[in-house]
């Protein structure tokens, strides 16, 4: 009997699955594999652990799988993709084939189909395929210059309206919140601890400002519904550049943003239909992983890119 190993390797991230030719046998998960954030010693561990639980639950060993399909930001870039492979060759048999992690998320939302998939995790991205399989990506390119909307961009931007908030003379919750997660007793210590290098982990401040946002906090609900409009920005981006006006545009979303915030996805949706009222945005939040669990299982056809 075939296995098959499908790994999700994010930023904040690293998530698993076992499956043979029809069924998902087990799942694991562990930190983030993003060697460019975390490293390939820190990356490697996650994804030995990771790899390991699924393996454990599934009743598999490492060395029984047949093919292994592993999704990664920046993965289609051999600098990223190569240390990945490298490290998985260790302790896992067969084939490892790396793509982007947008290339995992469009294959779970459409298939082989067409469609706009927009990923908004530690990072974010969109990332479209039309009929004619040509394929066009839209942001993406890292917190430092790009990511717009994504959980880093979203607990940076956080910080920065919290203390623009103080700075008119209010005492904002969140500012509160914030220096609470991240466990500074002063505001002092706060900007000392986000103007560090490296600087910190901006995206596990995502929670905490969903929270406040729930409790009716109006500076996290404005840092979310920004954040809504701009990954429909990156949307529309794609969108005008491979599909016609007139034409029906499939949309699916990924990501913990999308799957832990109802006001991000309300005000995508919105923008999204108020250019494009014929965009069919898929309500379920996708799980990338299945996409490459079923990338695994075969050698998809690849798109000419754009």
């Amino acid at each position: 009997m075939a296995f098959f190993l499908a790994i999700d390797g994010g930023g904040s991230k690293t998530s698993c699955a076992v499956g043979d030719e029809t069924a998902l046998l087990g799942k694991g998960s562990a930190g983030g594999s993003n060697v460019v954030r975390s490293g390939e010693a820190a990356a490697g561990r996650a994804l030995l652990e990771a790899v390991q639980q699924a393996c454990a639950a599934a009743q598999v060993s490492p060395r029984q799988i047949t093919r292994t399909c592993v999704g990664l930001s920046g993965g289609d870039r051999p600098e990223t993709a190569e240390p990945v492979r490298r490290m998985l060759a260790e302790f896992v048999s067969g084939e490892i084939e790396i793509v982007g992690d947008m290339e995992i998320a469009l294959h779970a939302a459409f298939g082989g189909g067409a469609g706009v998939i927009v990923i908004a995790g530690t990072g974010s991205i969109a990332f479209g395929r039309n009929s004619r399989r040509r394929t066009v990506r839209a942001g993406g390119w890292g917190h430092a210059i790009s990511d717009e909307g994504s959980g880093h961009w979203i607990g940076r931007c956080a910080v920065s309206h919290a203390l623009r908030v103080y700075d008119e003379g209010e005492n904002p919750a969140l500012l509160q919140r914030v220096m609470k997660a991240w466990g500074t007793e002063s505001r002092d210590k706060l900007i000392l601890v986000a103007n560090a290098a490296p600087g910190p982990d901006f995206a596990s401040l995502f929670p905490v400002v969903a929270a406040a946002a729930d409790t009716g906090d109006s500076t996290a609900k404005s840092v979310l519904a920004q954040a809504g409009a701009e990954l429909s920005g990156i949307a529309k981006v794609v969108i005008r550049r491979i599909f016609a006006s007139n034409e029906a545009i499939p949309v699916a979303t990924a990501g913990s943003v999308f799957g832990n915030s109802a006001l991000v996805r309300q005000v995508f949706y919105n923008s999204l239909r108020s250019e494009y009222p014929g965009v069919a945005v898929n309500p379920k939040v996708v799980e990338p992983l299945l996409g490459a669990l079923d990338l695994a299982r075969r050698t998809a056809p690849r798109a000419t890119g754009a």
